[in-house]
């Protein structure tokens, strides 16, 4: 009995001793980060590999590259002293999208022309930059890395993942912000 009453006691003391914190599984992100970030790294490197080719593919245009990363013609150049747009200005427009093997992804008829306040509404970031080029009544084809295309989710109808794209885009009116 006495060693049952020890035995008790051991246990009830070892009993008392309180819950153990659990302590977090560690998993390191950096590999994965490190791996994405490698991942698109290569990936733009072959996607301007690919403009460069059609760069000099194409001896009849002059391309300009942008601060944006992408690469650029002028269709049609308006020579006179004017301003492009500028953030909270409205812009008239009308663009197409198409692949770097010119198939047609949107024309420009069915996208028709839109108005969009510079800065302030969702395009693809590409467009978005593009604008801030063109003058009033300027018209230019731009080749956009994927990055700057709709990237990695596509638009979830005809342009699929990570999908670089070459858009002509015509800048029809630029109406100032009146702030």
């Amino acid at each position: 009995m006495k060693y049952l009453i020890l035995i008790l006691c051991i246990v009830f003391f070892v009993s008392c001793e309180g819950p153990q914190p659990r302590h977090p599984v560690k998993r390191s992100t950096t590999n994965s980060i490190q791996v994405a970030i490698e991942r698109s790294k290569k990936l733009l490197a072959a996607e301007e590999a690919l403009m460069q080719a059609i760069i000099k593919k194409d001896s009849t245009h002059s391309y300009l590259q942008s601060a944006s990363g992408s690469w650029y013609f002028y269709n049609k150049k308006n020579n006179t002293p004017s301003a492009t747009a500028q953030p909270d200005d409205l812009v008239t427009m009308t663009y197409n999208i198409l692949s770097f093997h010119n198939d047609t992804l949107y024309r420009m008829k069915d996208i028709g022309i839109l108005k969009y306040k510079v800065d302030k509404q969702e395009l693809f970031p590409g467009l978005r930059s593009a604008v801030k080029l063109l003058k009033e009544n300027e018209t230019a084809t731009f080749l956009f890395p994927s990055s700057l295309g709709y990237g990695v989710p596509g638009d979830g109808n005809k342009i699929g993942i990570n999908m670089p794209l070459k858009s002509t885009i015509a800048l029809l009116k630029i109406e100032k912000d009146s702030l």
